[in-house]
């Protein structure tokens, strides 16, 4: 989107040049709100003289300001009331400082940007005339009007630059700080030193330990810009501010009037990415990466929430099983790759992390320390996120397991928490895959944790063969296609459809016994009396079996109620659909939404038991086979002793 505009720059030496006025401004003013009510019951102004004189105080590095009183003994010092947020601890935090830092510039951005408009209006010569005072009578309304238009406008660019530049410190810890009321408008300087004051207020309400500090200014910084935003409505004197865009080069940060700005850091991918077509086989895998690539892109930013989240659907996490060389690695190319084309259109961060097994450490904590890491990268709620774990029966071990180190059961722990835990929230901005050749190993509760069955099995099919030839050989050579429609068996729809069709009737030896023996003795399965009786039978032929699979096959079958792509055009023309609200993205869905059938529950029924049966069969033919070597070890050591006591 910001491609797409003129826009002038904001330059880096006028924004410096207001570093000192920043900086005064977090050390200490005296502020009287006119309009907010004071919440805290014991400001820092209260506090006891022995208790002031231990206070810790930020040591200024701006010249001039060496030796200066870093605070007052009363006001706002909001550098104070930030080094208070971590108890007694004598040193600045990392996130204290980045969080002051981020002040201070947004603080420096936001006169910057209050000069820039003054000088594009008649502002800067009215305040002249004012300082010296020859203001016109007939001018002063004017003079009121713009000034308030400044205010707002200084404001606003506050909380925008407040939010964009600390949103690297996110993460799923919110703090609702409520409505915000010292919005000022009789000048900039005024107005932020309103602003200032509420923020002190909520940092020493909200922000009780340091974890609470960034969630707290980031919420604090949104819900400015939405008073800010509705107390515009209707003033004059603001088409300068809301008809210009702006940028600061060096955060790449745009201004455009009331819209809120988001931070545009995902990741710089650098990995061959593949189209659909480039994926041979893998029918059903290929068909819901696309659909789930597309459900990611309407997550809404305002509202950090996925319309599908709500309405059911959203795959959070997947599991794509299969054997060696039957395409995970492509199938993670094409899904990174389509969901980078589309932030790419919308202008939307992406972000994509693998857990590899180079993040299992030697180090006690330290593996731990990288998966949570990881999780919190790809759960940032200001990006579109994609988070793979390949290989994971290598990265995250089995519980009970003596061969898995303890980083590998540190992974383990944190990602169970992470995809399932009591704190989980499903906002539907990012999704998590973990893919392996030997699903049988990964530990029975972290499988479970994956909502979706991704079976990527590779070309099955003669025309799959003839695909996948044509497709690695190129097209440097001169040998005839022959009798085929090239990549026709791909077609997805057709595909699909057949693929489905395939599961009204299990796959796996064991889930056939128990389908024939339930289907036998109740007939069709064709009422959710009969459906329960047969899960019933499932969890009594294999007791992994739990009500978690029971929900891990109900949120497929919502998912095939979702069975529908978003339009490509909906992709390709954000107006058309992402950049609408949420209200409506919700509405627009809701319209597209199937009604479940009785044949959706039994396929997803038998894809998801025919996996737990192939898992478990998987695991116990390894079981065998590494109890037969050891008997045949044991054969062998035995006769060897024999002969040598003989």
């Amino acid at each position: 989107m910001s491609g797409q505009r003129d826009e002038m720059e904001l330059k880096e030496e006028a924004i410096r040049a207001h570093y000192r006025a920043a900086t005064e401004m977090l050390m200490g003013f005296d502020h009287a709100p006119r309009l907010g009510t004071p919440r805290l019951s014991l400001p820092s102004a209260e506090k006891s003289p022995d208790i002031a004189s231990m206070q810790r105080r930020f040591r200024s590095t701006t010249p001039g300001l060496l030796g200066r009183p870093t605070a007052r003994s009363e006001g706002v010092r909001v550098l104070d009331r930030i080094a208070e947020t971590d108890g007694d601890d004598p040193l600045t935090s990392a996130t204290q400082a980045s969080v002051a830092h981020g002040l201070r510039r947004a603080l420096a951005i936001a006169l910057t940007l209050g000069e820039q408009l003054s000088s594009q209006t008649a502002l800067r010569e009215l305040k002249k005339m004012n300082l010296e005072n020859r203001l016109p009578r007939d001018r002063a309304g004017e003079f009121t009007e713009l000034l308030a238009a400044e205010a707002l406008a200084v404001l606003f660019t506050f909380g925008n630059a407040a939010a964009f530049l600390m949103a690297p410190l996110a993460s799923e810890q919110t703090v609702e700080v409520g409505a915000i009321e010292e919005v000022l408008t009789d000048n900039a300087t005024l107005a932020l030193h309103g602003a200032l004051w509420e923020l002190d207020q909520m940092i020493g309400l909200h922000a009780t330990e340091e974890p609470l500090l960034a969630p707290t200014v980031l919420g604090y910084a949104e819900q400015l810009m939405a008073r800010v935003r509705s107390r515009a409505e209707g003033m004059s004197r603001l088409e300068v501010f809301t008809g210009s865009n702006y940028r600061v080069a060096a955060d790449d940060f745009p201004i455009s009037g009331f819209e809120a700005a988001r931070k545009a850091r995902g990741t710089t991918l650098v990995m061959s990415f593949k189209k659909p077509n480039e994926v041979v086989g893998n029918h059903i895998a290929k068909y819901q990466a696309m659909r789930l690539a597309k459900m990611l892109m309407a997550y809404d930013f305002e509202r950090r929430l996925n319309p599908f989240a709500e309405l059911g659907g959203f795959i959070f996490t997947f599991m794509g099983d299969g054997k060696p060389g039957t395409g995970k690695t492509t199938l993670i190319q094409m899904m990174a790759g389509l969901l980078n084309d589309y932030c790419r259109v919308a202008d939307y961060p992406f972000r994509y992390q693998n857990l590899s097994i180079d993040n299992v450490d030697s180090y006690q904590g330290k593996s731990g320390q990288n998966a949570r890491a990881f999780i919190t990268s790809v759960m940032d709620p200001a990006v579109i996120g994609f988070g793979t774990v390949d290989d994971i029966d290598q990265v995250a071990g089995k519980r009970g397991d003596r061969q898995s180190s303890a980083g590998q059961q540190e992974i383990t722990a944190v990602l169970m928490e992470a995809f399932a835990g009591a704190n989980t929230v499903v906002r539907g901005n990012c999704t998590f895959g973990m893919f392996s050749n030997y699903p049988e190993n990964v530990d029975d509760a972290l499988r479970q944790r994956a909502g979706a069955r991704f079976l990527v099995d590779g070309p099955q099919s003669r025309e799959d063969y003839i695909d996948i030839l044509a497709l690695l050989l190129g097209k440097n050579h001169s040998i005839p296609l022959g009798e085929h429609e090239l990549y026709a068996a791909q077609e997805i729809r057709r595909a699909v459809a057949a693929s489905f069709d395939g599961h009204s009737v299990p796959h796996e030896d064991g889930l056939k016994v128990v389908w024939a023996e339930v289907e036998g003795r109740v007939g069709p399965l064709d009422t959710i009396a009969k459906l329960g009786a047969y899960l019933k039978a499932i969890q009594e032929a294999d007791e992994r079996f739990t009500g978690r699979a029971v929900k891990n096959i109900t949120d497929a079958v919502k998912v095939r109620a979702m069975d529908f792509e978003l339009p490509d055009e909906w992709m390709a023309e954000p107006e058309l659909f992402l950049f609408k609200g949420y209200d409506e993205k919700k509405a627009m869905i809701s319209e597209l939404r199937r009604p479940i059938t009785v044949e959706m529950v039994v396929q997803e029924i038998n894809r998801y038991a025919d996996s737990e049966f192939r898992y478990a069969d998987k695991s116990d033919e390894v079981a065998i086979e590494g109890a037969v070597r050891d008997m045949r070890r044991m054969e062998e050591a035995r006769r060897r002793y024999l002969e040598g006591k003989g």
